[in-house]
């Protein structure tokens, strides 16, 4: 009989922060797998700010880009209503053709100089999702930018043009957290909030119709996700986290 693999356990993430704000690359990518995290924390009264850096225009084969813009667009407003944000950002940069790099650093530093926030939440930016199926560009070259462009924004002295009409820099982000990387070490408890989860990713019926899917079951999707994740945390469900402490020795 051979010994079934161990299960690496996850640690807690913490929950003593006021405010959060997520930067993704499209309308989306909350939704496939954080989105009941996001209701739990704002059901505890947490402020929680979305920003997409793209409109998702490029998301959709048979629809037009700026027809889908406006579809995705509302979609994820929807979306994020569901889950308790009231406030969603679109950055407009250019969907599937994102780039790593200072432009795209300066645009998330803004975000980051205007909102304050506590923690930055965005999506899994490495490689893989932890086998041989490769990330997209987009959410690998925004993950990156995010994480320099929180450091950006606390520099008085980067894109100190930004600093005008009583912005100042802002270094008090604690840590940037990236859903669903494979190095994931922490985790956040989901089961009361599932279902806002799931209904939060059925708003987007419009992408998921347009990409063919014609058997996909949201439910189902996350759920084998999430019953993993809350295997490594203790609980019915989770998501996880892989975390990036902003702080000096931290």
């Amino acid at each position: 009989m051979t010994d079934m693999p161990q299960v690496e356990p996850l640690e807690k993430l913490p929950e003593d922060w006021s405010r959060a704000l997520c930067v993704v690359a499209h309308p989306d990518d909350m939704e496939f797998g954080a989105a009941a995290a996001v209701a739990r924390w704002t059901g505890q009264g947490k402020e929680v700010v979305y920003c997409m850096v793209t409109s998702g225009e490029a998301g959709i084969d048979g629809m037009e880009p700026e027809e889908c813009r406006r579809v995705r667009e509302a979609e994820q407003v929807e979306s994020a209503r569901i889950v308790g944000v009231p406030v969603v950002e679109f950055l407009g940069q250019p969907d599937g053709v994102l780039e790593y790099g200072v432009p795209l650093r300066r645009e998330i530093a803004h975000v980051v100089r205007r909102h304050r926030p506590d923690v930055v939440i965005t999506g899994n930016f490495r490689e893989t999702w932890g086998g041989r199926n490769l990330n997209q560009a987009d959410h690998i070259a925004v993950g990156r930018a995010v994480v320099d462009a929180v450091r950006d924004a606390g520099n008085r002295w980067v894109f100190n043009d930004q600093l005008t009409d009583g912005l100042e820099p802002w270094g008090g982000v604690r840590a940037v957290w990236a859903f669903g990387s494979p190095n994931a070490t922490h985790g956040v408890e989901t089961t009361e909030t599932f279902d806002a989860g799931v209904a939060s990713l059925e708003a987007h019926r419009a992408y998921i119709d347009g990409l063919g899917w014609e058997d996909f079951d949201p439910r189902e999707f996350l759920e084998g996700f999430a019953r993993q994740s809350g295997q490594r945390l203790g609980v019915a469900f989770a998501a996880t986290v892989e975390v990036f402490p902003m702080g000096w020795g931290e």
